[in-house]
């Protein structure tokens, strides 16, 4: 057995898109185009307005925070709830007190998705 670490103390920040307070542990990268990561939103964090490069699965683990897509507005999202943005959406994400969000993001998602609303 190994340990491993993904807390927010491991992870890089993120600062593209006008983003502040996040940082990212990546977990794993396979080979044609699928990730996972641990993204840590701190306090009045925001994660900002980007396009997805493909479907992208993000699973609230601790705290909570909002999402929303270009044409929506702000919608609450807590631990034990889920976004889900198919290939080319803009969304963006944030939290006033803070989050934890596992993060899988890949081609062929959108179809093997399991979690219903």
């Amino acid at each position: 057995m190994k340990l491993l670490n993904f807390g927010a103390e491991d992870a890089k920040k993120i600062t593209q898109f006008g983003s502040q307070g996040i940082r990212i542990t990546p977990i794993i990268k396979q080979g044609g185009w699928v990730q996972t990561g641990c993204i840590h939103f701190s306090q009045k964090s925001l994660l900002g307005l980007h396009v997805t490069p493909g479907p992208q699965l993000f699973m609230v683990v601790v705290g909570e925070g909002w999402v929303r897509t270009k044409d929506t507005k702000s919608i609450p999202i807590r631990a034990g709830q889920a976004a889900f943005w198919s290939s080319g959406e803009e969304h963006e994400s944030g939290s006033e007190t803070g989050m934890t969000v596992l993060v899988f993001e890949g081609k062929g998602l959108e179809k093997d998705l399991l979690l219903k609303g």
